[in-house]
């Protein structure tokens, strides 16, 4: 390295600098290297010398009081004022440092980033070869020809693309796609760029442009030359195959993932400082969980508090300073959701990369700010489940009535799917499942697509911390008449009412409202999506309300308008995404209401995602009244399925729960092995080879012939699968315990592959079981608490309706009551708790969901009772509500005034919850 090498000189004051000082500067003459001083700095401030230590003891998984040498002996490793470097290090050193420091010159400006060409055919262009696939595309969507007016906008859209070279995108896009179609990976795009009709025409979103005409119009901005953004979103179980695809397409030298920064919050920072503390494990785990997933640094001490530790004790004290000193600190790096990054050339010369945690994965080392911020690249690729479930729901459907079914065979603007909509029974919908959007569908009551997209977008922080839900409602309901200040206005609001719902209304409200350029409009949107984490919002506060107050416009409406801006950056929602994500609402609406037992084997089968556990989608499927059968290894597969039922309802049946008929047999659900807890597929797939031999006879010939182990079998009698073998679960367990491996004397003939069941067998078989022995069935509170042990859910009786008789409940209303009872009456209830939820939006309310055998009750928990009765209510299995019952409409909460748990009844039973911001 001539000429760019130097020895540093670093002096720590730690008794041995004379000596260090010599011995560099000898080394230095010997191989004639010029010196230089340097300072290894680890502080900005010497002050932060504990939380350096810390941070060190963290690293290296070792108490503080371990460390030793590992740790810096003292705090001169930190920024030092010039007069204390030049007292101790000779000036030339320090002009040495100098002359380096003003050779260093990078700017980000002089990485230039190209996006790859092998998609493009040789011969072709990049503007050709998309307008070709797009031209092609529209033939299939159109096979009678492309509407003039469609027609129009497509030639529109390719002409801005063009100009803003932005073709490879499209096509980088479209070719992902492509490859998942050609696999059956079902996947949808989304984003500002996705909603048009080109990406229409390549297939990349199924969002008709005939039925969302107000979209494409700025799919990309050329005034405030935004990038394009397109997420896709594949099946969750099979998005690998598409990572990996492009990896083999690409190269892991051209081709990784963004990286997300992970920082500290509460409970982590608390669990790390106690355990590099040395404080006791069990007093760390009982302080970390001491908080709750909402509650802030300045809440800490109240929580220690709580539990019962001193908080002005000073080792708590040096806790407590440590740990909000570590809130907001990088912890570590991880992979982003998605984020690809493709480049012509090697990816190392314009970011630092690095092999990920996960196998044949490779991670850029800068998360999607600083992406975005050098213009790179990148394709959203994206797990969704719900694209998971409605693939499984439609081959299920297929196979069972024995035609092919894809999604655009679903009807479009079914009535009876936004009539049940409209009576909020949206478990397991797609993003409307949510107990804010159950409130939200009955007052909403969307009755055709644009009301999904509205529906999609109106439950979020932007329009509610801006005050806009109310006022588009009522203007929707005709209690509040619509008006305009002007045209410009009318133009961006005309499609809500006068209401701004979607973030690019609000952009578009400060250009035409308050008269932003198109420069400091794209400065807001940026500061939007970074407010919480870097701030900078306010600067644009006065220039909105005094601009908006210039044209004519109420101080009123320019406040709320800001609030919705800062709620937008706390969870921004565009009406690009908002349309992508309805038509799903629509397809999984629809198959709840047309094909429920498909739609719920869908949901099953692709667990974990949504709001609700196995337990509730069954209940409410019940409650439909689709028939439910167990597990079962004579029947049962892996996954969940669908069998012949006579007992279903078909055309002339009663209504269900709910009043629907259903036009055609549904078929009942066959549950799947996968729901047994600690059995393994492989062994399901043996059993279900076993049955296509020859029908299951007994547990030993189960066991023998697909080749189960004690472990495997014993799962089986705990889920009570082998009843139709071996009887209830108590003889289940009998049977198994008599299953021994297999003697050489035992061991059928083999012949051509097939087992020859002769007389031997049937001589083991009498010589083995002892059929004299009966063992007493269990009683019906131990087959729940066994089904909630093995299965996570059961099909007998619901544990509230085995507790109901107990003194502490009797005069507890049933869910199912509820609607029955005036606004305002007292009521006392009581179920499993099944979800906690605080969102941010909700200034300070808890939401829980009590379970019980007749449905879900809502309760209101204000900010005083959590305060009162913390404890049951974020700790509590089985909660007794007495509260004021609040209805509107179809929407009916509990508002609560005083909790009890009565966890203890449960026992054992493991029914957990599903806590959500």
């Amino acid at each position: 390295f001539p000429d760019r090498l130097w020895i540093a000189l670093e002096l720590f004051c730690e008794g041995d600098d004379l000596d260090r000082t010599a011995e560099l500067l000898t080394l230095a003459i010997r191989l004639d290297l010029p010196m230089t001083a340097a300072g290894d700095v680890h502080l900005h401030d010497p002050a932060r010398k504990p939380l350096q230590d810390i941070l060190t003891a963290i690293r290296l998984n070792r108490p503080v009081a371990e460390l030793g040498r590992a740790m810096q002996p003292n705090r001169e490793r930190c920024l030092q004022p010039i007069e204390r470097l030049r007292e101790r290090h000779p000036p030339e050193l320090l002009d040495e440092s100098v002359a380096i420091a003003e050779r260093c010159h990078f700017n980000l400006d002089e990485l230039r980033y190209e996006y790859p060409e092998e998609l493009i055919p040789p011969g072709s262009t990049a503007s050709r070869h998309l307008r070709d696939l797009t031209l092609a595309g529209a033939r299939k969507r159109w096979p009678e020809g492309m509407p003039a007016t469609v027609a129009a906008v497509v030639e529109k859209e390719l002409a801005l693309v063009a100009e803003l070279g932005y073709e490879h995108f499209f096509l980088t896009v479209h070719d992902v796609v492509a490859f998942a179609r050609d696999r059956g990976i079902l996947c949808q795009g989304r984003g500002s760029a996705a909603n048009n009709a080109v990406c229409y025409c390549l297939g990349i979103t199924e969002v008709d442009p005939g039925r969302m005409s107000v979209l494409f119009e700025r799919f990309i901005s050329k005034e405030r030359n935004e990038p394009p953004d397109i997420d896709v979103d594949f099946e969750h179980q099979r998005r690998e195959e598409v990572i990996q695809y492009l990896y083999r397409r690409y190269g892991r030298d051209r081709a990784a993932l963004a990286a997300t920064l992970i920082t500290y919050r509460p409970k982590s920072a608390i669990r790390d400082v106690g355990k590099a503390l040395g404080l006791d494990a069990t007093l760390v785990d009982a302080l970390a969980k001491s908080m709750a997933w909402w509650e802030k640094q300045e809440e800490i001490k109240d929580r220690f508090a709580a539990v019962g530790v001193d908080p002005d004790s000073p080792v708590i004290q040096r806790c407590l300073d440590l740990v909000r000193q570590l809130l907001g600190f990088p912890r570590h790096l991880s992979q982003h959701v998605g984020g690809f990054v493709i480049s012509q050339g090697p990816l190392a010369q314009l970011v630092p990369i690095e092999n990920a945690a996960m196998a044949e994965r490779t991670l850029i080392q800068w998360d999607k700010d600083d992406l975005e911020a050098l213009g790179l690249l990148k394709v959203d690729i994206l797990a969704l489940g719900m694209l998971s479930a409605i693939s499984r729901s439609l081959a299920l459907i297929s196979d069972f009535r024995g035609t092919d079914m894809a999604m655009a065979d679903i009807p479009p603007e079914d009535p009876d799917t936004y009539a049940m909509l409209q009576k909020a029974d949206s478990v397991g919908v797609f993003q409307v499942e949510s107990r804010a959007q159950m409130a939200m569908l009955p007052r909403l009551k969307p009755a055709c697509f644009y009301d999904l997209v509205v529906e999609v977008a109106i439950v979020r922080p932007g329009p509610i911390q801006g005050d806009m839900v109310h006022p588009y409602l009522r203007r929707r309901q005709g209690l509040e008449p619509v008006s305009y200040p002007n045209e410009a206005v009318r133009g961006v609001l005309e499609r809500t009412l006068g209401v701004p719902i979607f973030q690019e209304q609000v952009i578009q409200l400060a250009m035409v409202a308050a008269g932003f350029s198109g420069g400091e409009a794209d400065a807001l949107r940026r500061a939007m999506a970074a407010w919480r984490r870097k701030g900078g919002l306010e600067p644009f506060r006065d220039k909105l309300v005094q601009g908006m107050l210039e044209r004519g416009h109420s101080a009123d409406f320019a406040e709320r308008l800001f609030a919705q801006i800062c709620g937008f950056g706390e969870y921004g929602f565009p009406e690009s995404h908002a349309a992508s994500f309805a038509l799903l609402v629509y397809v999984s609406a629809w198959l709840k209401r047309h094909e429920p037992a498909a739609f719920c084997c869908g949901l099953l089968n692709s667990l974990p995602m949504g709001f609700y556990s196995a337990s509730q989608l069954i209940q409410d499927l019940r409650r439909h009244g689709v028939e439910v059968r167990p597990v079962d290894v004579r029947s049962s597969h892996w996954d969940h399925g669908l069998e012949r039922s006579a007992s279903s309802p078909g055309p002339g049946s009663g209504p269900d729960s709910w009043g629907y008929h259903y036009r055609r047999q549904q078929g009942a659900i066959r549950l799947g092995l996968r729901q047994v807890t600690g059995f393994n597929q492989a062994a399901a797939e043996r059993i279900a080879a076993a049955r296509t031999q020859a029908p299951l006879r007994s547990v030993e010939d189960l066991a023998r012939r697909a080749k189960l182990d004690a472990g495997e079998l014993r799962c089986l009698a705990e889920a009570d699968a082998l009843r139709g073998l071996a009887g209830h679960r108590h003889q289940s367990h009998w049977e198994t315990a008599a299953v021994k491996p297999e003697a050489p004397l035992w061991q059928s003939e083999v012949v051509d592959g097939v087992a020859d069941e002769t007389e031997d067998a049937a001589l083991k078989n009498a010589f083995i079981n002892d059929e004299g022995v009966q063992l007493p069935a269990p009683t019906l509170g131990a087959d729940v608490l066994a089904d909630y042990a093995s299965l996570g859910l059961t099909l007998s009786a619901h544990p509230m309706a085995l507790l109901r008789r107990l003194p502490a409940f009797r005069g507890c209303r049933q869910a199912g009551d509820l609607g029955t009872l005036n606004h305002g009456r007292f009521v006392r209830i009581a179920g499993l708790v099944t979800g906690r939820q605080r969102p941010g939006t909700a200034s300070g309310v808890l939401f829980l969901t009590l379970e019980d055998e007749t449905g879900n009750h809502n309760v209101v928990i204000w900010s005083s009772v959590l305060a009162r009765f913390r404890g049951p209510i974020l700790g509590g299995r089985l909660l007794l509500v007495k509260g004021v019952l609040e209805r509107e409409g179809r929407v009916i909460h509990v508002v609560a005034g005083h909790v009890a748990d009565y966890s203890h009844h449960l026992g054992d039973l493991r029914a957990g919850s599903r806590d959500f911001h």
